[in-house]
This record gives C-alpha cells, sequence and structure tokens, in this order.
C-alpha cells in the first residue's frame, strides 16, 4: 500500500473516519454480545453492530479504491449485498430455531404461538 501516502487529505480525513466509525461499531456489537443477559437479546447487538460496521468500511474502501486505481468497486458493492442478504435471514433462522426449541422445553420468558390462547388473569 505504498500508494496510500498518494491519497490526497481530503479524501484520507473521510477514509480514517469511515474505517474508525466502522471498528467502533462493530466493537459495540461485539460488547452488546458480551453483556447482554438473554440469547434473544443477544443476537441483536452483533448483527446490528457488524452490519452497519462492515458498511461503514466496504464505504472507506469503495473511496480509497476508487479514488487511487480508478476501478469498479465490484468486489466491496458483492460484499455489501451479501451481507445485507444473508445477515437479517441468518439472524431470523438462528431466532425461529431457539424460539421452536424453547417452546418445546417450556421455557417461561417465551411468547406462545399465534395461534395459542393466554389464561386470562380473571379466570
Amino acid at each position: 500500500m505504498t500508494q496510500a501516502a498518494d491519497l490526497p487529505i481530503w479524501a484520507a480525513l473521510p477514509i480514517a473516519l469511515l474505517l474508525v466509525l466502522g471498528a467502533g461499531l462493530a466493537l459495540i456489537g461485539t460488547l452488546g454480545l458480551l453483556r447482554l443477559r438473554t440469547f434473544y437479546e443477544r443476537v441483536h447487538a452483533p448483527t446490528l453492530g457488524t452490519t452497519l460496521g462492515i458498511g461503514c468500511v466496504l464505504a472507506a474502501s469503495m473511496l480509497f479504491f476508487s479514488l487511487l486505481q480508478t476501478r469498479f468497486v465490484l468486489h466491496e458493492i458483492l460484499i455489501a449485498i451479501l451481507m445485507v442478504v444473508t445477515t437479517p435471514v441468518t439472524l431470523m433462522l438462528l431466532v425461529r430455531a431457539a424460539l421452536y426449541r424453547d417452546r418445546i422445553e417450556g421455557s417461561q420468558p417465551v411468547p406462545p404461538k399465534a395461534g395459542d390462547h393466554m389464561p386470562s388473569a380473571g379466570a
């Protein structure tokens, strides 16, 4: 990366800001994974943190390589598309599997199925 010295200051500052912001968001997602108690709380923090974090890093990469190499940023666009598509799907599958397991086991904090009725307080 000897070409990085040729980068103008007006481009280096936003790239550095995007990289620091992306790393910070990924760190926040990681801390959320460690700090939150239940699986249902814990699954959201890394999903959102890493998705937003990698978005900032990809934006910095697109800016950097489009300015220095004047090439189309196809790799970064493909990574962004795959992250936007696969992260929510993975989250949904993990949560549904955990919800199914918890309903089978009869865990208390799990909401009932849509067709099941909860006994009313007055009954």
